[in-house]
C-alpha cells in the first residue's frame, strides 16, 4: 500500500514538474512568435509540444502554431505537414483547413486544394477566401496548360545559397542593378530569428561591354549597417536611394522604417528615416515614380484593408514635403496581404498578393488605371511570369517587355533567387517547295515573289530542291507567287492574323507546265438541260480561269466544249459550240479580252482519255489511258456505269494556244464617238 502511495506520489510531482516546464517552453515561444521570432519559437513550441502529452487541446493548438510559423517564414512543405497534424489532432478553428489549402497550393497540389478550399466554404461559407481559393486552382491549370509567352530564366551568378531579392536598375543603360541579399559578409552578419537567416544588406552588380555581371558586393556608404536593409527604389539618375531598414531589438516589436539617401561623390551618405505614420507600425518595400513625385509602399498601419496594404505618399514638386500616406484601394488591396509595390517607366504599377487569385503563395499582378472610371483594373502575370511559390519584386528593362524579377520557385540556387525574364520576339516562317503540277517533281530556279498586306514585298528563287523561305510578319495576309519559263504561274496564300505564338507555316505550290497541245479540263462546269446557259455554280471554275489569264497575259487560249455521244452530230457541235462561246462571253464579261480567246464545240468527235486521277476515283471501272469512245460505254455493263462515262465525255477544257500574246494599244478615241476623217 506505501509503495502505491510513494508510486502516485511520484508520478503527480512528475506530471506538475512537466506541466510547469511546458508552460516556460510555451511561454517563451509566445514571445518569439509575438517578436516574429519564428525560427525560435518553433523550438520551443515543439518542446512544449513534447511535455504536453497528457492536454491533447493544448497540444493541437501548439501544433496549430508550429504551422504558422512555417507559413510565416514561407517554408510551403513544412506547413503543408503541420497543417495537416493541425487538423489530425481537431485543432477547432476552421481557418487551419483554409491554411492547408494554400500550402498545397503552393506546393503544386492543386486538385488537393481544390477539396480543402471546398471543405471551408462549407465550414465558414460567408468567408470569400474559401471562394477564391477554389476559383484560383481552376484558374492555375488553365494558366499552366497555355502559358504567356515570356521565358524566365535563373540569374545563377546573382544568386546564392540564402536569399536574394528585389533587383531594381540604377542607370538609364539598365547596367547596373542593386539587390538585397542575406548571403555570408553582410554587414550585419550575425543570424536573424526573424528570417531565419543573416541580416540583409543591399549588393550592387554592373555589366561590362561583353554583356557579363560583375561579382554583387555591398554597396558603398551609410546604407548598410548591422540591422537588415533591403527592397530599395531609385531613379535611373540615381541621385536618392530609397531603402527599407528593420531594426531588431529584443522584447520589442520588428520596426521596418523607410529611409532615403542622396549620393555624395560615388558613394551614399548618412540615411534620413521618412516620417509616415506611428512607430508602433512597419513601413517597407518603397517604389518610387520615374518622375520622382510619387512614393509607393507597403504598410499594416490603420485605415487599411488587410495585413499589409499599398500605400502613396505625394509631392507637388521635387525637394517638397510629402503628404499624407493615402491607401490605394479596394481594387488593389484586400484583407490579405499586398506588398512589394514597383512603378514601370510608362508609370504602371506593379504589386504582389496572397489574397487576389493567383497560383500560390504571392502572385506579381499587374495595375492599370482604366480611362473612363478611373479605378484601378488588376491583372495577373500568369505563369511562367507566377509560380506555385512566391513570386515578387518585378522590375522592367525601360519600356522593353524584360527584366527581374524573386521567385522562390523549384530551379533556384536557395532560398529566393533573382530570376530574368523577357519576351522572345514572335516568330513567323514560311518553308515552301514548288513542284511541277503533271509530274509532282521539284522545281528549282523558279522565281517566287511574297507580297504582304501591310505593303512588304520579297523575292527569292527556289533551291536545288525546289525549297523557299520567307520570314513573315504578325497580323499580316500574304499571297505568294511562282514564275518559270514554259509554266504558268503559282500561287498560294498565307496568313498570320490568327496567331499570338510564333509558328512556322508549310506550303506546297504546283505550276501547271505549258503543253501546247495538252488540254485542261475546268471542274464543275453545268449548263441547263439542251441550252447553252451556263449555270450559276460554274462560277467558281471560270472565276479560277479568269485568274491564271490575268497571272499569265501573254498566253492565248482554245475554250472547248465537248458532249457524250447521245443525239444528233450535228446538234451536239452546235450545242458544244454556243456553249464554248458562252463561256469565252463570261470571260469577256469579266475583263479578258476577246482576241486571246477562241471558242470551239468537239460535239463528241473526241471522246475523252482517263487520266490518272479518273481512274483512281473509279478503280473497278476504268483504266488510265483509256479512251471513252461509243464502243467502249456501250460495252459497260450497267446504266450507271454508262453514265459515269458520259459525264466524263461532258467537259469544258481550254488548251494553250500561243504564249506570247502581246495587248493591243488603247485608241485615243473616247468610247461611243466615231473617228473622224480629215475635213
Amino acid at each position: 500500500m506505501k509503495i502505491f502511495r510513494y508510486l502516485c506520489i511520484l508520478i503527480f510531482t512528475c506530471f506538475i514538474t512537466s506541466g510547469s516546464f511546458a508552460q516556460k517552453d510555451y511561454e517563451k515561444a509566445e514571445d518569439a512568435f509575438k517578436n516574429y521570432e519564428y525560427y525560435k519559437a518553433i523550438d520551443f513550441y515543439k518542446k512544449a509540444f513534447m511535455k504536453l502529452a497528457n492536454n491533447k487541446p493544448k497540444q493541437a493548438e501548439v501544433v496549430f502554431k508550429i504551422s504558422e510559423c512555417y507559413r510565416k517564414l514561407n517554408l510551403s512543405p513544412e506547413a503543408e505537414l503541420w497543417y495537416k497534424k493541425a487538423i489530425m489532432v481537431k485543432y477547432p478553428d476552421p481557418v487551419t483547413v483554409l491554411y492547408y489549402a494554400d500550402m498545397l497550393k503552393m506546393n503544386g497540389k492543386y486538385d488537393e486544394a481544390f477539396t480543402e478550399y471546398q471543405k471551408y466554404i462549407g465550414l465558414v461559407p460567408d468567408d470569400p477566401r474559401g471562394k477564391i481559393g477554389v476559383e484560383s486552382t481552376q484558374l492555375v491549370q488553365k494558366w499552366k496548360d497555355k502559358p504567356t509567352r515570356y521565358e524566365v530564366e535563373n540569374m545563377a551568378f546573382f544568386n546564392s545559397k540564402d536569399a536574394d531579392y528585389c533587383p531594381v536598375y540604377v542607370k538609364k543603360d539598365y547596367k547596373e542593378v542593386y539587390f538585397t541579399s542575406a548571403r555570408e559578409g553582410t554587414t550585419g552578419a550575425k543570424f536573424n530569428y526573424v528570417s531565419g537567416q543573416n541580416f540583409s544588406d543591399i549588393f550592387g552588380s554592373s555589366t561590362d561591354r561583353k554583356g557579363v555581371w560583375s561579382v554583387p558586393v555591398p554597396i558603398q556608404g551609410g546604407v548598410n549597417t548591422e540591422n537588415d536593409e533591403g527592397v530599395c527604389s531609385t531613379t535611373l539618375k540615381a541621385a536618392s536611394l530609397f531603402f527599407t531598414r528593420c531594426k531588431v531589438m529584443k522584447k520589442e516589436d520588428l520596426a521596418c522604417k523607410i529611409y532615403e539617401v542622396t549620393k555624395r561623390g560615388v558613394v551614399w551618405g548618412d540615411p534620413e528615416e521618412l516620417i509616415l505614420g506611428s512607430d508602433s507600425f512597419s513601413y517597407g518595400h518603397p517604389a518610387i515614380s520615374p518622375d520622382e513625385l510619387t512614393l509607393f509602399f507597403a504598410s499594416n498601419m490603420p485605415g487599411g484593408y488587410g495585413g499589409n496594404d499599398i500605400w502613396m505618399v505625394k509631392k507637388e514638386k521635387k525637394g517638397g514635403a510629402w503628404s499624407k500616406p493615402v491607401n490605394l484601394g479596394v481594387e488593389i488591396n484586400s484583407s490579405g496581404n499586398e506588398v512589394f509595390p514597383s512603378v514601370r517607366e510608362n508609370s504602371v504599377l506593379y504589386f504582389s498578393s496572397d489574397y487576389h487569385p493567383g497560383m500560390g503563395g504571392l502572385d506579381i499582378f499587374k495595375a492599370t488605371i482604366d480611362k473612363k472610371s478611373g479605378r484601378y483594373v488588376i491583372d495577373n502575370l500568369r505563369s511562367p511570369i507566377n509560380s506555385e511559390s512566391d513570386d515578387f519584386g518585378i522590375c522592367y528593362e525601360g519600356n522593353q517587355e524584360k527584366g527581374f524579377l524573386t521567385s522562390k520557385r523549384r530551379g533556384g540556387k536557395g532560398m529566393e533567387d533573382i530570376w530574368k525574364f523577357y519576351l522572345p520576339a514572335i516568330e513567323f516562317n514560311l518553308l515552301g517547295v514548288v513542284k511541277d503540277e503533271k509530274t509532282e517533281q521539284i522545281v528549282p530556279g523558279a522565281t517566287v515573289k511574297l507580297v504582304g498586306s501591310d505593303g512588304s514585298s520579297l523575292e527569292a528563287k527556289t533551291e536545288a530542291d525546289g525549297s523557299f523561305k520567307f520570314k513573315l510578319n504578325p497580323q499580316t495576309d500574304y499571297q505568294v507567287e511562282t514564275s518559270k519559263d514554259n509554266y504558268l504561274k503559282g500561287k498560294g496564300r498565307e496568313t498570320t492574323k490568327p496567331y499570338e505564338d510564333s509558328k512556322e507555316f508549310k506550303m506546297e505550290i504546283f505550276m501547271r507546265p505549258i503543253i501546247k497541245t495538252e488540254a485542261i479540263e475546268l471542274p464543275n462546269i453545268f449548263y441547263d438541260f439542251a441550252k447553252a446557259t451556263l449555270r450559276p455554280e460554274s462560277m467558281v471554275s471560270l472565276d479560277k480561269l479568269v485568274e491564271i489569264l490575268n497571272d499569265n497575259p501573254t498566253i492565248t487560249i482554245e475554250l472547248a466544249s465537248h458532249t457524250d455521244f447521245r443525239g444528233k452530230a450535228e446538234t451536239n457541235i452546235k450545242l458544244s459550240q454556243a456553249r464554248a462561246q458562252s463561256v469565252v462571253d463570261y470571260l469577256i464579261s469579266k475583263g479578258i479580252t476577246s482576241d486571246r480567246m477562241t471558242a470551239k464545240g468537239w460535239g463528241f468527235t473526241k471522246p475523252n482519255k482517263v487520266s490518272k486521277k479518273m481512274a483512281d476515283k473509279y478503280p473497278n471501272l476504268l483504266q488510265e489511258g483509256a479512251e471513252l469512245t461509243e464502243e467502249f460505254i456501250k460495252a459497260l455493263s450497267t446504266v450507271e456505269e454508262q453514265e459515269v462515262a458520259h459525264q466524263i465525255n461532258r467537259r469544258t477544257e481550254f488548251t494553250i494556244t500561243s504564249t506570247d500574246y502581246q495587248p493591243k494599244p488603247k485608241s485615243s478615241v473616247p468610247d461611243g464617238t466615231k473617228e473622224e476623217g480629215p475635213k
